[in-house]
């Protein structure tokens, strides 16, 4: 028995962002929070969304203080704007980091700013106020999943509130807003969507569901992450890979997912790496770990990545898929180890611990012990 539970309305489509005045004032809400991040507005983006809600005397406050691997004081302060602005929903603006700090803020407004008492899973007693996410990245998927990842600065680790009652009420998938992403950016967040969506196939929680929704998020970023990060012009590819992103978020919404998050979250609150960089550099050591233990699953996933698996084994077909994830993330910049963005062999220790706390662990597909997690952290380095 399972279930499958996605409540977010979506518009998808090149000037989708046109449609955020009538999707609010559908709400009959009165003045919005506006969470984003300073890179979006140095770039200009937030400002075309904002002018689109000025253009349509749409009432607003903002905050555009959101960090990579956001701390806890974002939060903090995007509800004290949010509370002071005397608003009554949220948009979250640019990549899972601006989304998730909306989702805790408005956490925080469901429960009396008492957002902490909500880390963990399914603490969460009240829904959150009205929350529309605007992905501009295609990693994350944040915009349908029940999942939002802050960071504690004083003990490096990455919490998470997990509950359906802070998913998103709607989202706008405009490959306007995301078209011509710097390489660095477009290859990180692409293989974050791809890390989503291999990791939910394979988990052991996977349903028929969740399994149909992973390949068909696989096979679309297969088909268009080169295009979309290799071309500022490409909106058919962008478009593309912001469903893949948003297809991944909804089958790991429905399975969590596996080793690779559980080791990336230490080595994005350890070191402040990307998320999506860490998780493309330790995916595929995690996928050959995995492939004994599933090779089936995996050789669906070469299949779906476009490899010709003709005369070959089960396992070897499982192997193929190593292989193409390695390629694919070669192609979009990918550095080849941790050891390249700054990760201390010497912290693999510590790491390994983090890693142990993950439920993700527990629902990864080939059984795994801190020895296991030590071996994958110094193969990934």
């Amino acid at each position: 028995m399972f279930e499958y539970f996605s409540p977010t309305r979506l518009i998808v489509g090149r000037g989708a962002i046109g449609r955020v005045p009538d999707l609010i004032r559908e709400q009959g809400v009165r003045r919005g929070l506006v969470v984003t991040d300073p890179g979006l507005v140095a770039a200009g983006v937030a400002g075309r969304v904002l002018d689109v809600l000025r253009g349509a005397d749409v009432p607003f406050a903002v905050y555009d203080r959101v960090e990579a691997n956001p701390p806890f004081a974002n939060v903090d302060e995007a509800y004290g704007v949010y509370v002071k602005e005397r608003c009554d929903y949220l948009i979250g603006l640019g990549g899972g980091s601006s989304m998730d700090v909306a989702k805790c803020a408005g956490a925080a407004a469901a429960h009396d700013g008492q957002w902490r008492d909500l880390i963990g899973i399914g603490k969460c007693r009240n829904r959150i106020p009205f929350l529309l996410c605007v992905p501009t990245t295609y990693g994350t998927g944040s915009e349908v999943t029940p999942f939002a990842v802050v960071t504690d600065v004083e003990t490096k680790f990455k919490a998470s509130i997990g509950s359906p009652l802070i998913t998103a009420h709607a989202g706008v998938l405009d490959p306007d807003l995301s078209v011509g992403l710097p390489l660095p950016i477009a290859g990180a967040t692409g293989m974050d969507a791809l890390t989503h969506a291999v990791e939910s196939c394979v988990a052991l929680t996977a349903n028929p569901i969740s399994e149909g929704l992973a390949l068909h998020a696989i096979r679309l970023i297969g088909e268009n992450l080169r295009q979309a990060a290799a071309s500022d012009h490409n909106d058919e590819a962008t478009e593309r890979m912001l469903i893949a992103s948003t297809v991944a978020g909804m089958a790991f919404s429905q399975t969590r997912l596996g080793n690779v998050h559980a080791m990336s979250h230490p080595v994005g609150g350890h070191f402040g790496v990307p998320h999506g960089v860490a998780n493309a550099i330790i995916l595929t050591r995690v996928m050959a770990y995995n492939s004994m233990a599933c090779p089936q699953k995996f050789a669906e996933v070469a299949r779906a990545l476009g490899e010709p698996l003709e005369g070959l084994t089960t396992m070897a077909a499982a192997a193929a898929s190593v292989e193409a994830v390695r390629r694919l993330g070669r192609d979009v910049g990918i550095p080849d180890g941790l050891a390249k963005v700054g990760v201390k062999k010497e912290a693999i220790p510590v790491l390994a611990e983090d890693a142990m706390k993950s439920g993700n662990i527990l629902i990864n597909p080939r059984k795994t012990r801190i020895e296991d997690i030590i071996r994958l952290y110094e193969e990934s380095m």
